[in-house]
């Protein structure tokens, strides 16, 4: 199985900042669409390595972006797929 892990924002503002907060890091993530099958609302997440996903969210999260959630997304085939949320902010 495949899987792209996902971090989304409560706004566009802080998806921006995010994106340039990780422009001097060291990190490789980019900003796409939020899956459908995380909302069906329009947006943007940012698509990470999912061996990253939580060092990139703490390090975010210390310069003062804030995080909506993080998602592990798992696809097999065209069918198949699984989603794990792995962190939602109350």
């Amino acid at each position: 199985m495949t899987y792209n892990c996902y971090i989304t924002f409560p706004t566009i503002f802080y998806a921006i900042r995010a994106e340039e907060i990780l422009k001097t890091s060291s990190y490789s993530a980019k900003m796409v669409p939020v899956p459908r099958s995380i909302s069906s609302s329009c947006g943007t997440a940012l698509q990470c390595n999912c061996n990253d996903v939580f060092s990139i969210k703490n390090h975010l999260l210390d310069n003062n972006c804030k995080i909506e959630g993080c998602y592990k997304i798992g696809e097999e085939g065209l069918n198949t797929l699984s989603i794990e949320e792995l962190f939602k902010d109350e």
